[in-house]
C-alpha cells in the first residue's frame, strides 16, 4: 500500500510537532556584572530606559528582595553555579589568577553538570571568572558545559581574543553584538533539543568601554563623566539581552523557556545602589542586593512584584526542577526551588531559616524582615541591627533598643557557619 507524499509529509511534520511540544523546558540565566540596584528602570532609573530588561520583569516576576551570595564577582558565580553557599568550600574571595589551584574546586559539580545529566545541552557565553583556563580543570567544558565562547579579561570593544571551545579566535565586535550573536546560534543549533545557556555579560563592569553610539544616548543632563559612561554601559547591556530575547521570540520558544536576569553583586564604580547602602565589595544591602527577575511566558503570571527573599543560591534547584531531576540531599544545596513561589502556588518564604554572607571580616544574616550585619570593607562599621521593612537603607541600627533579637541572629549565623571552612586564598580586588 502506498501513502500518499503530501499526507507522508503532513504525518512526519505532526509527529515532529508533538516530539517538539514533549521537550523539557529550556532554562536561560542572564547575569549583569557590578549592575546597580536602581540601575534598570524597572527599578527606578531615570536618566535612560532600559525597556529589554524592564521586560522580563514586565511578563513575569519581579524580586524586591533578590539577593547574590557574596559581594564580588569571583564568588557569587561560584555560588551561583553550585547552588551552595561559596564559603562552604572556600571560595570566599576573588582570586589572583597566579596559582593553578585558584579557582571552583573540582571537587563542586555546576549546574551545568546536573542539567547535562538530565539530557540537556550545556552552554555558557562570556565571563567566567573561576579559575584561568589554561588550567584545564577550570575550563568551562570540564566543568559540565558542553559548549562555550569565553572571553578573558574586561575588554569590551573589538578587536579582542576569545576562546570558542578550546580554540582561540580574534573577535571582531564589539562584546555585547558578539555575545548575543553567539546565543543566537546556540539557541538555532539545539532548537529541537532542551538546553540550558548561562548568558554572563561583562556588562556593566569597569572599564566602561563602549561605542559612540551609546554615549550618544546618555541625556547631556548626566554631567557626570563616570556615570555617562556608566550608563552608557547600561544601555549596551539592555540591547544585548533584547537581541537575546528577541531570538528567543523568532524561534517560538518564549513559552518553553525559563529566564533569569540578575547581577553578581551590587554596582560598583558609577553605579547608583539607591535607596540601598553602600555598594560592591559590602555586606550592607547595597552590595548584596540587586536586581533580580524571573520570566516564563505561560506559566508565571506577569506583572507581579514579590518581597519574599530569595538568593541567587536558588537557581540552581529551581533549574533542576523544571528539567524534572529533583536535588538529592547529599548534594547538600543551600538554594531552594522558586517554582512554587514563581507559579503563585505557594506565598511563603523560600528560606525561612534566612539568609546568610560571610566575606571575610564582614558578615550579614536576615531572618524575615531583620538583618544583623558588620559591613565595612577596609574599616569595619560597628555591628548594626536593622528591620529592613521599615528601614531598606539601613539607616536607624535597632541593637541598642533590641539587644535578645541581635543575639538570636547571630546564633542563626554562627550555626549556620560551622558548616564554612577557611578561605582557600586571600582577598584580591
Amino acid at each position: 500500500m502506498k501513502l500518499n507524499p503530501a499526507i507522508l509529509v503532513s504525518l512526519l511534520c505532526l509527529l515532529s510537532h508533538a516530539s517538539f511540544a514533549a521537550q523539557k523546558p529550556n532554562v536561560l540565566i542572564i547575569l549583569a556584572d557590578d549592575l546597580g540596584y536602581a540601575d534598570v528602570s524597572a527599578q527606578g532609573l531615570k536618566e535612560i530606559a532600559t525597556p529589554h530588561v524592564d521586560s522580563i520583569a514586565k511578563d513575569g516576576v519581579r524580586f524586591s528582595s533578590g539577593y547574590t551570595s557574596g559581594t564580588m564577582c569571583s564568588p557569587t558565580r561560584a555560588g551561583l553555579l553550585t547552588g551552595r553557599y561559596q564559603t562552604r568550600f572556600g571560595h570566599e574571595f576573588n582570586y589572583s589568577g597566579k596559582q593553578k589551584d585558584d579557582g571552583l574546586p573540582v571537587e563542586e559539580k555546576t549546574i551545568a553538570d546536573r542539567m547535562k545529566d538530565a539530557g540537556y545541552v550545556t552552554g555558557m557565553i562570556g565571563k567566567w571568572h573561576l579559575g584561568e583556563v589554561e588550567h584545564g580543570q577550570f575550563h568551562p567544558l570540564n566543568r559540565g558545559f558542553m559548549e562555550s565562547v569565553y572571553y578573558s579579561g574586561q575588554q569590551k570593544l573589538a578587536p579582542r581574543g576569545g576562546l570558542r571551545g578550546r580554540e582561540s579566535f580574534t573577535e571582531k565586535e564589539f562584546i555585547g553584538a558578539a555575545m548575543a550573536r553567539e546565543a543566537a546560534d546556540f539557541f538555532t543549533r539545539n532548537a529541537e533539543k532542551p538546553w540550558f545557556l548561562y548568558y554572563s555579560l561583562n556588562l556593566v563592569h569597569s572599564p566602561f568601554e563602549v561605542p559612540q553610539t551609546y554615549l550618544d544616548r546618555v541625556p547631556a543632563s548626566v554631567t557626570d563623566d563616570k556615570r555617562r559612561r556608566y550608563l552608557a554601559s547600561v544601555l549596551a547591556m539592555d540591547e544585548s539581552v533584547g537581541a537575546v530575547l528577541e531570538k528567543l521570540r523568532a524561534l517560538g520558544q518564549e513559552e518553553r523557556t525559563l529566564v533569569f536576569f540578575l547581577s553578581d553583586n551590587g554596582g560598583g564604580p558609577g553605579s547608583d545602589n539607591k535607596p540601598l547602602r553602600a555598594g560592591k565589595g559590602n555586606t550592607s544591602e547595597g552590595g548584596i542586593r540587586v536586581p533580580f527577575f524571573a520570566r516564563w511566558k505561560g506559566t508565571i503570571p506577569a506583572g507581579r512584584v514579590l518581597d519574599q527573599p530569595v538568593i541567587s543560591l536558588d537557581l540552581m534547584p529551581t533549574a533542576l526542577a523544571v528539567a524534572g531531576a529533583a536535588a538529592k540531599p547529599e548534594w547538600k544545596l543551600d538554594g531552594a526551588d522558586l517554582l512554587p513561589l514563581l507559579r503563585g502556588e505557594t506565598t511563603g518564604a523560600p528560606h525561612p531559616e534566612g539568609l546568610f554572607w560571610r566575606f571575610g571580616d564582614q558578615w550579614a544574616v536576615r531572618i524575615g524582615d531583620w538583618k544583623l550585619v558588620q559591613s565595612g570593607s577596609r574599616k569595619l562599621a560597628p555591628t548594626a541591627l536593622y528591620r529592613l521593612s521599615d528601614d531598606i537603607g539601613e539607616k536607624k541600627n535597632l541593637l541598642p533598643a533590641n539587644p535578645e533579637k541581635a543575639r538570636e541572629l547571630r546564633a542563626a549565623w554562627d550555626r549556620w557557619n560551622t558548616a564554612n571552612i577557611p578561605a582557600r586564598w586571600i582577598l584580591r580586588e
